[in-house]
């Protein structure tokens, strides 16, 4: 029959449970008709009806049993074959097995990609769906969902030229660190709002600062650049230092992508807590997804000069000239008392997290680079890596009655180093030794310890630059084996060869 490709795909669509169901029944599994008429309801979709096939009322589907019946709206026959043609959400099982099934009968009946209709050709044999909440094994190689989007917390989003976001990175979307009770890093979030909570009040006794921890990772690149004033060409857009989703959409690289929207809701108080995401070296205090937290304090005219002899003299604002002090359009009595107000708030906070630490000299850079700084130097965790650690070793060390009890981290048992070198020739200008780290923490893992650009070489006749980097492999809990090494770095070798046009040198 003309139609036995596309007969073959939708039946590719039913589910494992139903296929194990009418198998037991001994009925017909494969009503060519009929499941030519489910895919022509879907190709109308794209235009592409079938000829010669009824509009209305379809052959009679095989009875199910009781257990496996569903309301229509949930019919997994017609529901999800129309989902994964259309590329929208469908349970990764069965999206899974549907395309496995799809090549197999492919293969079987030997009929080849371009035998099938244009639009379909598109959907890839394997994908992968990525939930907010947790991440679903796979036997599958990692690729993008049906036609070339990406599923996040519920939404697609369409892939271009600008994507660059991994599998690994969309795998920590969710984890929410940060809010897991006891975990260090939920620790010091609670000491700081404990703190905030109890020093800053309204007139009324209740909190001034509010606080926002579950703000969406997900951001468009007009809040994460354009809210702040980022220029178009600023070096902080590049798309090797970030991961974009698309040209309209990434994960936000600080929590200050959210103050426009904030500040706009009428909030004029405020801490902000979440995860980030930044492309980075590799090593014990770097990680591609970490934590911050920041406050934003307005002040009226009043509220600034209230506790001034003659304030009602001062203004916020002037058409002045920018100085390296202030800009054009503030007052300098102003931006010295919010410059001292911040500095009170910033000594207050650090006192009351490090101050029976006897860390007082490490507090000016640990706050403004996010709570794993904090937490490394109050808890003496040795590696960054380790906060992703589900080990009871390390977690349980972190359970106490009270959120400011001091905790001394006992160290796991340090396991030895593997250290293998990696060396190639750039292939171009437009190589980036972030796209370098972004691979090799791709497909390493956590099993990578630090990733060092040991020695850059220009060949003195062809000017050809070489770089050789220095790959160390270390788990944080147990021995890595020679083998398991070494099947590693060779397949960065040839990713790196095959992904980035490197020459090796291997």
């Amino acid at each position: 029959m003309a139609f036995t490709t596309r007969s073959c795909l939708c039946g590719a669509m039913v589910g494992h449970s139903g296929l194990r169901q009418w198998q037991k029944q001994g009925k017909e599994l494969c009503d060519r008709r009929w499941w030519a008429w489910q895919l022509h309801v879907c190709l109308q979709r794209f235009e592409m009806p079938l000829r010669g096939l009824p509009s209305k009322n379809p052959p009679q589907l095989p009875a199910l049993s009781q257990s496996h019946r569903r309301p229509r709206a949930h019919n997994p026959l017609g529901c999800w074959c129309y989902l994964a043609v259309c590329g929208l959400q469908m349970p990764l099982v069965i999206r899974e097995f549907a395309m496995a099934m799809l090549w197999k009968f492919m293969r079987v009946a030997r009929y080849s990609k371009t035998a099938l209709p244009p639009k379909v050709r598109g959907i890839p044999v394997h994908s992968r769906h990525f939930s907010s909440s947790k991440s679903v094994p796979s036997d599958f190689a990692a690729s993008t969902t049906c036609l070339n989007t990406v599923e996040l917390l519920g939404k697609s989003y369409p892939q271009d030229d600008y994507s660059n976001v991994t599998e690994k990175i969309l795998s920590k979307v969710g984890k929410n660190l940060h809010n897991k009770k006891h975990h260090p890093l939920w620790l010091i979030k609670e000491q700081v709002k404990d703190h905030f909570y109890k020093q800053y009040t309204g007139r009324r006794g209740t909190p001034l600062f509010s606080v926002y921890d579950g703000l969406s990772p997900v951001v468009t690149v007009q809040q994460n650049f354009d809210s702040l004033l980022i220029p178009q060409n600023h070096a902080s857009r590049k798309k090797e230092d970030n991961y974009y989703l698309n040209r309209d959409h990434m994960l936000r690289a600080h929590t200050s992508a959210h103050q426009w929207d904030l500040i706009h809701s009428g909030l004029d108080a405020f801490l902000a807590v979440g995860d980030v995401y930044r492309r980075d070296t590799i090593d014990n205090t770097h990680y591609p997804v970490f934590h911050q937290m920041e406050g934003v304090r307005l002040f009226s005219c009043h509220e600034l000069f209230s506790n001034i002899k003659d304030g009602e003299s001062f203004q916020l604002f002037e058409q002045g000239h920018r100085t390296a002090h202030k800009q054009e359009c503030h007052t300098m009595e102003a931006v010295r008392l919010v410059e001292f107000n911040l500095k009170q708030v910033l000594t207050k906070l650090m006192t009351h997290i490090f101050g029976d630490a006897g860390a007082q000299d490490k507090i000016g850079w640990a706050f403004g680079l996010g709570l794993e700084r904090l937490a490394m130097i109050l808890y003496d965790i040795p590696d960054i890596r380790l906060f992703w650690s589900e080990d009871e070793r390390f977690l349980k060390q972190f359970i106490v009655p009270h959120i400011c009890q001091k905790i001394k981290f006992q160290p796991l048992s340090r396991y030895p180093p593997l250290i293998n070198d990696i060396s190639f020739w750039l292939p171009s200008e437009t190589y980036s030794k972030n796209d370098f780290y972004e691979l090799a923490r791709t497909i390493g893992g956590d099993l990578i310890e630090k990733v060092v650009l040991l020695d850059e070489f220009t060949h003195p006749k062809t000017k050809k630059v070489s770089h050789c980097y220095r790959i160390v492999y270390r788990h944080p809990e147990r021995t890595l084996t020679q083998n398991e090494v070494h099947r590693i770095h060779q397949a960065i070798e040839e990713s790196a060869v095959r992904e980035l046009g490197v020459e090796g040198r291997f």
